[in-house]
């Protein structure tokens, strides 16, 4: 490819923060979904076998389910970096994993597989964390003022209405289970995490951005009847904000991973500044 700053498709590709590990962290993308219809095929098969392919079947796509696709692809691409994203790809899957144990173990909510959790939907959970990296960064650039000290009294004043509301709501949906170890664990984390902010204004932003994107998987997954909740509504609005919760709990499990992981290196340095002064 000419590296000309006049090539139309590099300035393209510069336009939506096209990075050089952009290509890598694309194809990581491309290739789990593939691992994913290979290992599941008779999942991709059943959905393949509505397409009536002899007449329009433009008319049987699921266009909602290639929106988030395309979106979710374009957006991971945008200024990538994997010494960042691998960390949110970390938290994302572990995270994931914990969210769908929880869910599907308690019967808040059971996909058609009947499997609890099913694992081809935990790398759902790093690709849409990456995804929601972007949309928060976006949101924090549009919203930056030069009246920070206002701001700030805004974000936190949204903050608290937010989460506040957030949590009466999650008390209200997870009521039929608090006999289950994991959701009062699941509780307990929730209070923590609302009651020990460390950034009011990027915590409001995480969490717009993870229910924004999630009310559109969520909207997919429900009305497809792939993952159905206890209440059978097509979202329920919880597992909407829920999404948000999740971007926010990984947003801050990641700060926390950081600095531990930093202590970790800094151990050995200071060791041999002490041994070598």
């Amino acid at each position: 490819m000419d590296a000309s700053p006049r090539n139309p498709f590099r300035r393209l590709l510069g336009l939506f923060g096209w990075t050089k590990h952009s290509t890598v962290l694309l194809g990581g993308f491309f290739l789990i979904v593939i691992l994913i219809v290979y290992i599941w095929w008779p999942l991709a098969e059943e959905a393949l076998r509505y397409v009536d392919w002899s007449g329009p079947w433009w008319h049987y796509m699921d266009w909602l389910l290639l929106g988030i696709f395309a979106f979710m692809s374009l957006t991971i691409m945008s200024r990538a970096d994997l010494r960042a994203d691998a960390l949110i790809v970390f938290v994302g899957m572990v995270g994931g994993l914990v969210i769908e144990s929880w869910g599907t173990q308690t019967n808040l909510w059971f996909y058609y597989t009947a499997e609890s959790p099913p694992l081809w939907i935990i790398p759902a959970w790093p690709i849409a964390s990456l995804s929601i990296d972007r949309i928060t960064r976006l949101l924090n650039f549009l919203t930056t003022k030069e009246h920070e000290g206002k701001n700030l009294l805004v974000f936190r004043t949204l903050y608290w209405f937010i989460f506040t509301g957030f949590l009466a709501l999650m008390l209200y949906f997870v009521a039929p289970t608090f006999d289950k170890s994991y959701t009062l664990m699941a509780t307990l984390l929730v209070l923590l995490l609302i009651l020990t902010p460390t950034d009011h204004r990027m915590a409001v932003l995480t969490f717009l951005a993870g229910a924004g994107l999630g009310y559109f998987l969520e909207l997919w997954g429900t009305t497809r009847q792939c993952w159905t909740y206890y209440t059978y509504q097509t979202p329920p609005f919880f597992a909407v904000l829920a999404h948000g919760m999740a971007a926010v709990a990984f947003w801050r499990a990641g700060l926390v991973v950081k600095l531990v992981w930093g202590k970790l290196r800094s151990r050995p340095r200071l060791k041999r500044d002490l041994q070598n002064p």
